[in-house]
């Protein structure tokens, strides 16, 4: 028996020895990619072809996200002893051929600018915007935006540092990149989901597309195939793009044939600055210096009608349809200051320069008014000029740049505010007709008004002399109003009520200086209060307008906004022992203005409350 054993066992021995060796199991190494301990053999010639692995499949290393920790790879080829897979079907390989690059993400750090607001212009103190130049730089006092990264939550990025060195003469702008890592545990390591860092605008749905969106989103979970993407990202572009070409939108500049039309102001410092655009619906009135040589008047673009009134608007951006500037009025403004309206506008007057080192016909004013459809088309414009002469004696000139928005059909109502109200414009009121909007004149003294005085203090004199109430501005004002023995009591009282409120006393008063009269909720009711004494001839004395405000908004600019509007009329008992004889009395009316603003307190928001709960293997292998 112990030969027939030893005989066995040699027999498996040399079996043993015969087969080839197994191949060694993965290693898996701390990045968490296995290292294979020998490398697999190739496939011998004109053996049937393997199917790719999972390393060298392109939609396997795009659309996997991960946290810098990457799947394991399979090998290259099975081993000999493996038969072939058999070759993927056209639906398994449908998602590889669909599959694609995801847009790059934006990593240039040093061409991100989030303080660049305005189109074609330095900002101030934006360190990193494109359109500052050297000049601009030496003026900065600091930078509003110090450091630009990407994605805050990578562990290793590029950040662009921006400064001042406010020690050089002059001061310039010092620009570096830098390696900034993240100290968090918790970090991007790597994106391989390249669509993560880009915004793709969704696909609006039409007639054309309807049927493929219901495909995609009516089941339960939505497609998040990045060919789906891609190709949603084209349409919504082209989509997107013939709606910018249908209309204007707010902010947008005002489209010309050439560039966009110019709207002179001053940037950094009180110099104009021909690079402004127009902005659509954006009302803006504007002053600035300009520093010229009056013998070259006559070559400098800025200073002739035809810089401001020799181009073309777009109807619409990106179009064909043009609409001509054409000139409304044309005042010419003397040396001494005197003002002339001329008859015609139909001429071009361009400046001349004269011996006697005087300028003439040189554009110290220009006025836009453009008119628009609800549909954010622009259907006319017209340009109103102030033309001046000047002397190196007013060197720098000073020139005013204004333009307004109508809407066609519509009838433009003055604001005075945008939106909180400015000091010393004038309260905006109206009336309301029972299911109405609010009903607003446009007439500034047809709103709400106090009496105004006058040199003979005489009341009957001064009825219907109004002026307007002024936002901000405490007034009083009055007259005297003789009284015989002839007069009756309730004619006078009335007589006396229409002097201290006028014809027409609106009903309401706007919130703000931009209330528009369809938002009814942004008016306040006048509140009328009757305070008199009880008699048989009550006669009204004064009319007092008590205006409640409160600042509204942020506290570093905050805006005017109205809370309250009384309206008190004091009456005193004239008695009827005082007919028999002449006497006078003395009528006054008067507004006060309140700020019933609560003084601003600091407010912190509690602090989280961190609820967090790990599984048990967490921190594996490490503890």
């Amino acid at each position: 028996m112990a030969t027939v054993a030893l005989r066995v066992g040699i027999l498996l021995l040399l079996l043993l020895l015969l087969l080839p060796p197994p191949p060694l199991p993965a290693v898996k190494g701390v990045s968490g990619q296995s290292r294979s301990a020998t490398a697999a053999p190739q496939p011998p010639a004109g053996s049937a072809p393997t199917a790719p692995s999972v390393r060298e499949t392109p939609a396997a290393s795009t659309s996997a996200p991960g946290l810098g920790l990457g799947s394991s790879p399979a090998p290259e080829s099975p081993p000999p002893e493996t038969p072939a897979p058999p070759a993927a079907s056209p639906a398994a390989a449908a998602p590889e051929a669909r599959a694609g690059p995801g847009p790059a993400p934006v990593t240039d750090v040093a061409a991100l600018c989030v303080c660049d607001l305005l189109v074609a212009q330095c900002d101030v103190n934006c360190c990193c915007d494109p359109d500052c130049s050297a000049t601009d730089f030496s003026l900065f006092t600091t930078c509003s935006v110090h450091i630009v990264t990407g994605d805050s939550q990578l562990c290793s990025q590029e950040a662009a540092i921006y400064s001042i060195d406010v020690a050089a003469h002059p001061p310039e702008r010092i620009f570096k990149l830098v390696d900034q890592n993240n100290p968090s545990i918790f970090c991007i390591h790597a994106t391989n989901y390249k669509q993560a860092l880009s915004f793709i605008p969704p696909e609006m749905p039409t007639s054309q597309n309807f049927d493929s969106l219901l495909k995609q989103f009516e089941g339960v979970t939505f497609s998040a195939e990045s060919d789906v993407l891609l190709n949603t990202e084209s349409d919504a572009q082209n989509s997107s793009d013939a709606n910018e070409t249908a209309r204007y939108e707010y902010g947008v500049p005002v489209q010309t044939a050439d560039a966009f039309l110019r709207l002179p102001a001053p940037l950094v410092s009180s110099q104009c600055s021909d690079a402004n655009p127009a902005g659509f619906l954006v009302n803006q009135a504007v002053k600035c210096s300009r520093m010229v040589n009056v013998g070259n008047c006559n070559t400098t673009q800025a200073l002739s009608m035809l810089f401001y009134a020799n181009s073309s608007i777009l109807a619409v951006p990106k179009s064909s349809q043009m609409v001509n500037i054409t000139v409304q009025t044309i005042t010419i403004q003397s040396l001494s200051g005197t003002r002339t309206l001329l008859n015609s506008s139909d001429v071009l007057l361009l400046p001349k320069y004269l011996d006697d080192q005087v300028c003439i016909n040189v554009v110290l004013g220009v006025s836009y008014s453009i008119m628009y459809t609800d549909a954010g088309e622009i259907t006319a414009a017209a340009v109103s000029f102030v033309l001046g002469t000047i002397n190196n004696t007013m060197l720098p000139i000073q020139q005013s740049f204004e333009i307004t928005f109508t809407q066609l059909n519509t009838k433009p109502v003055p604001l005075s505010g945008n939106p909180g109200y400015v000091i010393g414009l004038p309260l905006r009121a109206g009336f309301r007709p029972p299911g109405s909007g609010i009903i607003q004149s446009t007439n500034t003294y047809g709103q709400l008004t106090i009496l105004q005085s006058s040199s003979n203090q005489d009341c009957l004199a001064v009825e219907g002399v109004r002026t307007p109430v002024l936002f901000g501005y405490n007034m009083i004002s009055g007259c005297k109003l003789r009284i015989t023995a002839n007069t009756e009591c309730q004619l006078l009282a009335t007589i006396i009520l229409n002097v201290l409120k006028g014809q027409n006393f609106p009903e309401y008063v706007a919130s703000f200086g931009n209330s528009q009269a369809q938002d009814v909720l942004d008016w306040v009711p006048v509140t009328h209060i009757q305070s008199s004494e009880q008699g048989v001839c009550q006669i009204p004395v004064s009319f007092e307008i008590e205006v409640k405000w409160s600042k509204y908004g942020s506290l570093v600019n905050p805006q005017a906004k109205i809370v309250n509007v009384s309206a008190t009329v004091i009456t005193i008992i004239l008695a009827q022992t005082n007919f028999g004889s002449e006497r006078t009395v003395q009528i006054a009316s008067s507004v006060t203005f309140i700020d019933v603003s609560t003084p601003a307190e600091p407010g912190y928001k509690a602090q989280p409350t961190i609820d967090a709960k790990l599984p048990f293997d967490f921190f594996f292998p490490f503890v």
